[in-house]
Protein backbone atom coordinates (compact mmCIF):
# COMPACT_ATOMS: atom_id res chain seq x y z
CA UNK A 1 0.00 0.00 0.00
CA UNK A 2 1.49 3.72 -0.90
CA UNK A 3 1.92 5.99 1.92
CA UNK A 4 -1.06 7.90 0.33
CA UNK A 5 -3.59 6.02 1.00
CA UNK A 6 -5.25 7.28 3.59
CA UNK A 7 -6.05 4.50 5.98
CA UNK A 8 -8.68 1.79 5.99
CA UNK A 9 -9.27 2.94 2.31
CA UNK A 10 -8.32 0.41 -0.17
CA UNK A 11 -9.03 -1.25 -3.72
CA UNK A 12 -10.17 0.96 -6.07
CA UNK A 13 -9.23 4.00 -3.69
CA UNK A 14 -5.49 2.76 -3.29
CA UNK A 15 -3.30 5.48 -4.64
CA UNK A 16 -0.04 3.78 -6.22
CA UNK A 17 3.20 4.75 -7.95
CA UNK A 18 5.56 8.14 -7.09
CA UNK A 19 3.62 10.73 -8.77
CA UNK A 20 1.46 13.47 -6.86
CA UNK A 21 -1.92 14.62 -8.80
CA UNK A 22 -1.27 17.65 -10.11
CA UNK A 23 -3.26 20.52 -8.68
CA UNK A 24 -5.23 23.03 -10.79
CA UNK A 25 -5.45 27.07 -9.49
CA UNK A 26 -8.87 28.02 -9.41
CA UNK A 27 -10.34 29.60 -12.24
CA UNK A 28 -12.06 32.59 -10.39
CA UNK A 29 -9.00 34.37 -8.89
CA UNK A 30 -7.86 34.63 -12.33
CA UNK A 31 -10.91 36.42 -13.62
CA UNK A 32 -10.84 38.47 -10.33
CA UNK A 33 -7.28 39.45 -11.17
CA UNK A 34 -8.53 40.32 -14.84
CA UNK A 35 -11.60 42.71 -13.20
CA UNK A 36 -8.93 45.14 -11.06
CA UNK A 37 -6.49 46.07 -13.64
CA UNK A 38 -9.33 46.71 -16.08
CA UNK A 39 -10.81 48.76 -13.38
CA UNK A 40 -7.51 50.94 -12.90
CA UNK A 41 -7.35 51.29 -16.44
CA UNK A 42 -10.73 52.50 -16.90
CA UNK A 43 -10.28 55.07 -13.77
CA UNK A 44 -6.87 56.40 -15.30
CA UNK A 45 -8.29 56.85 -18.16
CA UNK A 46 -11.51 59.36 -16.77
CA UNK A 47 -8.93 61.08 -14.63
CA UNK A 48 -6.86 62.11 -17.54
CA UNK A 49 -9.84 62.94 -19.88
CA UNK A 50 -11.40 65.69 -16.18
CA UNK A 51 -7.64 66.81 -16.24
CA UNK A 52 -8.15 67.52 -19.85
CA UNK A 53 -11.46 69.27 -19.47
CA UNK A 54 -10.13 71.63 -16.24
CA UNK A 55 -6.95 72.70 -18.94
CA UNK A 56 -9.39 73.33 -21.58
CA UNK A 57 -12.61 75.40 -19.67
CA UNK A 58 -9.32 77.39 -16.73
CA UNK A 59 -7.07 78.05 -20.37
CA UNK A 60 -4.72 75.74 -19.57
CA UNK A 61 -4.05 77.08 -16.14
CA UNK A 62 -2.54 80.19 -14.51
CA UNK A 63 -4.48 82.20 -17.24
CA UNK A 64 -8.21 81.85 -15.82
CA UNK A 65 -9.79 85.08 -15.46
CA UNK A 66 -11.27 86.38 -12.37
CA UNK A 67 -15.02 86.46 -11.83
CA UNK A 68 -16.70 89.90 -12.45
CA UNK A 69 -13.46 91.28 -13.69
CA UNK A 70 -12.54 90.72 -16.83
CA UNK A 71 -8.95 90.44 -16.30
CA UNK A 72 -6.35 87.97 -16.73
CA UNK A 73 -4.66 86.32 -13.36
CA UNK A 74 -1.79 85.94 -15.12
CA UNK A 75 0.16 88.43 -16.84
CA UNK A 76 2.17 87.84 -19.89
CA UNK A 77 4.58 89.46 -21.77
CA UNK A 78 3.23 90.65 -25.19
CA UNK A 79 5.33 89.48 -28.38
CA UNK A 80 6.29 92.17 -30.75
CA UNK A 81 3.92 90.82 -33.24
CA UNK A 82 1.27 90.71 -30.88
CA UNK A 83 2.45 94.56 -29.70
CA UNK A 84 2.18 96.28 -33.64
CA UNK A 85 -0.90 94.88 -34.38
CA UNK A 86 -2.45 96.59 -31.16
CA UNK A 87 -1.83 99.96 -32.41
CA UNK A 88 -4.81 101.81 -33.26
CA UNK A 89 -4.85 102.83 -36.80
CA UNK A 90 -5.50 106.15 -38.33
CA UNK A 91 -9.62 106.64 -38.32
CA UNK A 92 -11.36 106.35 -41.46
CA UNK A 93 -12.72 109.91 -40.53
CA UNK A 94 -9.10 111.55 -41.56
CA UNK A 95 -9.53 110.66 -45.55
CA UNK A 96 -13.12 113.17 -45.17
CA UNK A 97 -10.53 116.29 -44.69
CA UNK A 98 -10.86 117.77 -48.24
CA UNK A 99 -8.13 118.86 -50.16
CA UNK A 100 -7.06 122.45 -51.19
CA UNK A 101 -7.89 122.56 -54.31
CA UNK A 102 -11.54 121.12 -53.46
CA UNK A 103 -12.18 124.33 -50.73
CA UNK A 104 -13.40 127.70 -52.86
CA UNK A 105 -11.70 130.30 -50.62
CA UNK A 106 -13.38 133.98 -50.91
CA UNK A 107 -10.80 136.70 -49.50
CA UNK A 108 -12.13 139.83 -47.80
CA UNK A 109 -10.00 142.93 -46.60
CA UNK A 110 -11.22 144.64 -43.17
CA UNK A 111 -8.24 146.49 -42.51
CA UNK A 112 -7.57 150.11 -44.29
CA UNK A 113 -4.55 148.61 -45.84
CA UNK A 114 -5.23 148.33 -49.84
CA UNK A 115 -4.25 145.57 -51.91
CA UNK A 116 -4.30 143.09 -49.15
CA UNK A 117 -7.25 140.93 -50.16
CA UNK A 118 -5.72 140.37 -53.80
CA UNK A 119 -1.75 139.53 -52.49
CA UNK A 120 -3.89 136.64 -49.73
CA UNK A 121 -5.97 135.73 -52.47
CA UNK A 122 -2.38 135.49 -55.33
CA UNK A 123 -0.71 133.52 -52.23
CA UNK A 124 -3.52 130.63 -51.41
CA UNK A 125 -4.17 130.46 -55.35
CA UNK A 126 -0.61 129.50 -55.36
CA UNK A 127 -0.90 127.12 -52.49
CA UNK A 128 -3.44 125.08 -54.42
CA UNK A 129 -6.41 126.76 -53.18
CA UNK A 130 -9.66 127.94 -55.53
CA UNK A 131 -10.53 131.43 -55.18
CA UNK A 132 -13.93 132.89 -55.13
CA UNK A 133 -14.69 136.63 -54.37
CA UNK A 134 -11.92 138.89 -53.78
CA UNK A 135 -12.54 142.34 -52.19
CA UNK A 136 -13.32 144.84 -48.59
CA UNK A 137 -14.85 143.03 -46.26
CA UNK A 138 -18.83 143.70 -45.62
CA UNK A 139 -20.21 146.53 -43.21
CA UNK A 140 -20.28 144.05 -40.08
CA UNK A 141 -16.86 143.05 -40.37
CA UNK A 142 -15.39 146.27 -42.09
CA UNK A 143 -12.05 148.10 -39.93
CA UNK A 144 -13.98 146.12 -37.02
CA UNK A 145 -11.49 143.07 -37.04
CA UNK A 146 -8.50 143.47 -34.66
CA UNK A 147 -7.17 140.10 -34.34
CA UNK A 148 -4.99 138.64 -37.59
CA UNK A 149 -8.48 137.31 -39.42
CA UNK A 150 -11.58 135.79 -39.61
CA UNK A 151 -12.12 132.14 -41.28
CA UNK A 152 -16.04 132.10 -41.55
CA UNK A 153 -17.93 129.16 -43.33
CA UNK A 154 -21.60 126.86 -43.00
CA UNK A 155 -21.96 124.37 -40.17
CA UNK A 156 -20.52 121.87 -42.19
CA UNK A 157 -17.25 122.94 -42.93
CA UNK A 158 -16.46 123.47 -39.15
CA UNK A 159 -14.44 119.80 -39.50
CA UNK A 160 -13.75 120.05 -42.94
CA UNK A 161 -12.83 123.00 -44.70
CA UNK A 162 -11.97 124.95 -41.93
CA UNK A 163 -9.12 123.34 -40.48
CA UNK A 164 -8.08 123.06 -43.38
CA UNK A 165 -8.06 127.05 -44.50
CA UNK A 166 -6.75 127.39 -40.75
CA UNK A 167 -3.40 125.65 -41.91
CA UNK A 168 -2.56 129.01 -43.87
CA UNK A 169 -3.68 131.21 -40.65
CA UNK A 170 -3.21 129.63 -37.93
CA UNK A 171 -3.95 132.68 -35.62
CA UNK A 172 -7.19 133.24 -36.91
CA UNK A 173 -10.27 132.96 -35.32
CA UNK A 174 -12.89 129.98 -37.02
CA UNK A 175 -16.40 130.76 -37.07
CA UNK A 176 -19.57 129.30 -38.73
CA UNK A 177 -22.92 130.80 -39.72
CA UNK A 178 -25.64 128.03 -39.94
CA UNK A 179 -27.94 129.77 -41.89
CA UNK A 180 -25.20 130.01 -44.61
CA UNK A 181 -25.51 128.23 -47.75
CA UNK A 182 -22.99 126.70 -50.38
CA UNK A 183 -19.56 124.96 -49.25
CA UNK A 184 -17.47 128.32 -50.15
CA UNK A 185 -15.73 129.92 -46.69
CA UNK A 186 -14.65 133.08 -46.10
CA UNK A 187 -10.88 134.42 -44.96
CA UNK A 188 -11.58 138.15 -43.50
CA UNK A 189 -8.18 139.63 -43.05
CA UNK A 190 -7.82 141.68 -39.58
CA UNK A 191 -5.94 144.92 -38.54
CA UNK A 192 -3.33 142.43 -36.81
CA UNK A 193 -2.68 140.14 -39.96
CA UNK A 194 0.80 140.53 -41.57
CA UNK A 195 1.29 137.22 -43.60
CA UNK A 196 -0.34 133.83 -44.46
CA UNK A 197 1.94 131.27 -42.60
CA UNK A 198 5.14 130.06 -43.94
CA UNK A 199 4.43 127.55 -46.42
CA UNK A 200 6.64 125.36 -44.95
CA UNK A 201 4.98 125.17 -41.75
CA UNK A 202 1.71 124.93 -43.58
CA UNK A 203 2.67 122.23 -45.16
CA UNK A 204 3.33 120.18 -42.30
CA UNK A 205 0.36 121.19 -40.83
CA UNK A 206 -1.95 120.15 -44.24
CA UNK A 207 -0.04 116.52 -43.45
CA UNK A 208 -0.77 116.47 -39.80
CA UNK A 209 -4.05 116.84 -40.46
CA UNK A 210 -4.90 114.47 -43.27
CA UNK A 211 -2.98 111.50 -41.03
CA UNK A 212 -2.99 112.24 -37.95
CA UNK A 213 -0.91 110.57 -35.17
CA UNK A 214 -2.76 107.40 -33.60
CA UNK A 215 -4.28 108.19 -29.89
CA UNK A 216 -2.85 105.19 -27.83
CA UNK A 217 -5.61 102.65 -26.41
CA UNK A 218 -6.85 103.09 -22.92
CA UNK A 219 -5.82 100.02 -20.94
CA UNK A 220 -8.58 98.48 -18.74
CA UNK A 221 -7.13 98.54 -14.97
CA UNK A 222 -7.76 95.88 -13.52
Amino acid sequence: MSMLTPPGMGGKYRITGDKYPRMRPHRRRGRLAVVVVACGAVLGVAGWGTLQLIDVFTGGGGTATAAGTGCSTKATKASPAASASAVPTVPAAAGAVPRPAQITVNVFNATTRSGLAKTTADELRKRGFRIGEVGNAAKQYDKKVTGTGILLGPASSLNTSLPVLATQLTAAERRTDAARAGTAVDLIIGNGFKALTSQAASVKALTALAAPQPTPSTKKRC
